[in-house]
């Protein structure tokens, strides 16, 4: 079977249905393609613990988030930034607010009344969603081709927008298969590699049976000239949450050469010397554990304490130096499987300013198919969408000549 419309935009991810609506609200015909039953499967995953929208930090320290990839990817958020996300969620009835970490997230807290509002804006203004199309590539005409419950079908398009997303959490469907079509037509590939995942730590079975799950607040992790003040969580495996995800890039550079060592601060709001004089204030014959309670420190806390240092010094100033540089092996990072998102994908070199892949004229691509990294706190979510409007622009220059 064959169809043929002006627009196609493969995946129904927030990159592409962004870009839907950009060209949709201009007049242009648009089919969005996507291989699961639904669209938005990973954003609604986003939103089970409250989605983050974006961060309301200052423009410059929040475009210094996407690291290596600011340099291409400032401009675009510039001109898709966080005020003009937020506007865009509450024209959708859905009004927003700035948390006490900085992040932005809907009023509602959950992803499915803004995806409801959404999709029912993309259908008003003529947007025909294909579900269970699952894009297999082109013929040797160009058209695109897909596999579905039905047959293989074939669908000729002006120009097409490819929002596959990165290879994190596959089975939302994100998997990274196009990468192989993409390499045949001579587009040049990063290869993934996990980001915003957890790291393995090789735990006692005290601190692996007892307080799996149990939660690090208010710590700082650095590894070399980086340091990050957030929250951690133990896992069976080593060490999940926000604080670790911030350093995913260097760590998962720094493993290339084998172990990296991460230092915990367990107590980053106080200095070494207002450490070591509570420490000081023990009673005669207390306990190494009761001192260290009383400093503050959680169970969990001490459990790694006693985990990475080896006979802990009882003077309160050393004591407090290894309290606040806690030495933590990392052997590895946890698989794409369960990371949040992947680096790698499509080359930034092999796309145009107008985000166009220069080995396939009228094809475009945006969001997490390009190489671009960037840790949880509405971070990748800024940059899908407003690599979604850049493609989406991109898409009507072309058409115009």
């Amino acid at each position: 079977m064959t169809a043929s419309g002006s627009i196609a935009i493969i995946g129904a991810g927030p990159a592409g249905l962004i870009a839907a609506e950009h060209l949709s609200a201009a007049g242009h015909g648009v089919d969005i393609f996507e291989k699961m039953p639904t669209p938005g499967r990973k954003f609604l995953m986003a939103g089970r613990g409250g989605l983050n929208l974006t961060h309301s930090e200052a423009l410059p320290a929040f475009l210094g988030r996407y690291r290596g990839a600011s340099d291409w990817l400032g401009p675009v958020i510039v001109k898709h930034d966080p005020a003009a996300l937020r506007a865009w969620c509450e024209g959708l009835g859905q009004a927003s607010f700035v948390g006490s970490s900085g992040r932005v997230f809907p009023e509602a807290m959950k992803a499915s009344p803004l995806l409801r509002a959404w999709r029912a804006r993309l259908e008003a203004q003529g947007v025909r969603f294909r579900l269970r199309h699952d894009w297999t590539g082109w013929t040797r005409g160009g058209a695109l081709t897909f596999d579905t419950p039905e047959g293989p079908v074939e669908h000729a398009a002006d120009a097409t927008i490819l929002a596959l997303g990165g290879a994190s959490w596959p089975r939302l469907g994100s998997d990274g298969g196009w990468a192989d079509r993409l390499k045949a037509k001579g587009v040049n590939l990063v290869p993934f590699s996990a980001s915003n995942c957890g790291v393995e730590i090789a735990w006692s079975k005290v601190t692996r049976t007892r307080f799996a799950g149990a939660p690090l607040k208010t710590i700082a992790l650095g590894l070399g000239e980086e340091r990050v003040t957030g929250e951690a969580m133990i896992a069976r495996y080593g060490l999940e949450g926000g604080a670790v995800y911030a350093l995913s890039g260097p760590v998962r550079d720094a493993l290339a050469n084998g172990p990296v060592t991460l230092f915990l601060d367990l107590k980053p709001n106080q200095s070494a010397g207002a450490l070591a004089a509570r420490l000081a204030r023990a009673k005669k014959g207390q306990s190494l554990a009761n001192t260290l309670r009383k400093a503050g420190l959680a169970p969990q806390a001490v459990s790694i304490l006693r985990d990475a240092v080896a006979g802990l010094p009882r003077d309160p100033a050393p004591l407090a130096e290894t309290i606040k540089a806690v030495p933590l092996t990392v052997t590895a990072q946890r698989g794409l499987e369960r990371a949040i998102s992947s680096a790698g994908g499509i080359a930034r070199s092999a796309v145009g300013e107008d985000f166009m892949l220069k080995a396939l004229p009228g094809v475009f691509a945006a969001g997490e198919m390009l190489d671009w990294d960037a840790p949880t706190g509405g971070y990748l979510l800024q940059a899908s969408f407003a690599t979604g409007v850049a493609a989406a622009k991109g898409v009507e220059a072309w058409l115009a000549g």
